[in-house]
């Protein structure tokens, strides 16, 4: 199982961005598809996760500015981030619990990261 993140760049403080995840290889399912940040010299943080039947948490500091969303039969999740903030600025990471066959337990598997920066 493979997911390939893309659509970080550099944005202006109030522009916006979308991105985007696809998983690849052996799935049978996928449960919750996450993304997570990570700033310079901070932990990693979850901004937002969505289920398979479309239930979504948000970081307190993206509701309201951020979405995700999900096409289950692509295997894809995305995120929508709208008046982007300097405090924005980290390299963005997607997770997903997949279960690649039925005989197999779901395990957990992450992109490699996509740099958004905000800034003037």
């Amino acid at each position: 199982v493979q997911l390939q993140a893309s659509g970080g760049g550099l944005v202006q403080p109030g522009g916006s961005l979308r991105l985007s995840c696809a998983a690849s290889g052996s799935i049978f399912s996928i449960n919750v598809m996450e993304w997570y940040r990570q700033a310079p010299g901070r932990q990693r943080e979850l901004v937002a996760g969505i289920t398979s039947s479309y239930s979504t948490n948000y970081a307190d500091s993206v509701k309201g500015r951020f979405t995700i969303s999900r096409n289950n039969a692509k295997n894809t999740v995305s995120l929508q981030m709208n008046n982007l903030k300097a405090e924005d600025t980290a390299v963005y990471y997607c997770k997903a619990s997949v279960r690649p066959s039925i005989e197999t337990m779901p395990d957990d598997y992450w992109g490699q990261g996509t740099l958004v920066t905000v800034s003037s």
